[in-house]
């Protein structure tokens, strides 16, 4: 029988092995730490003097025999990824009737606010990234984001924005 602290040393031993193996990370990951909790279950079995490395290096090449031959016979042999992304599907009506009134929307938006929704929520750009392209100050991306959001929403809802409202959207910021 071992002590628990006798796996440190061999850890990275037995990691550059899973990684032979397995060709990925995640799964050397996986393969190591299986390997080491049935060291620990099995430690009795050690016979005190031989090579530790040699005994857990057994221990995960069996695991991974074992896990191995389990996928070879119960998954499916063919990747269903590319059959998946060749697949195409229409959006339904009620997804291309939203997205036409979003876009009619969108299209009455003032110069400004359009260009930083677009920036931000069709094209994925951080606030910064959108000051810099504009040349506007971060605070004002976030500004107009707001307002064209709660302008878009006022829009959508076919409700009337009240006087307060309407005078907190569209007054100017100085830049």
């Amino acid at each position: 029988m071992f002590k628990q602290e006798a796996l440190i040393p061999e850890m990275n031993k037995l990691r550059k092995f899973a990684m032979k193996l397995t060709r990925n990370d995640s799964d050397a990951d996986d393969l190591v730490q299986s390997t080491l909790l049935r060291a620990l279950e099995k430690r009795d079995y050690f016979e005190e003097g031989t090579n530790l490395f040699r005994w857990t290096s057994k221990i995960m090449f069996n695991l991974f025999a074992s896990e191995y031959r389990h996928k070879k016979k119960f998954d499916t042999q063919y990747d269903p990824e590319p059959y998946i992304e060749r697949a195409s599907v229409n959006a339904s009506q009620e997804a291309a009737t939203d997205l036409a009134t979003i876009t009619r929307k969108i299209s009455k938006l003032s110069d400004e606010r359009k260009s930083v929704v677009t920036l931000i929520c069709f094209r994925g750009l951080g606030y910064e990234e959108v000051a810099e392209r504009l040349d506007i100050p971060v605070g004002t991306v976030r500004s107009r984001l707001y307002r064209a959001r709660a302008e878009l929403c006022a829009m959508l809802e076919e409700r009337p924005l009240t006087a307060e409202q309407n005078m907190h959207l569209h007054r100017r910021i100085a830049v």
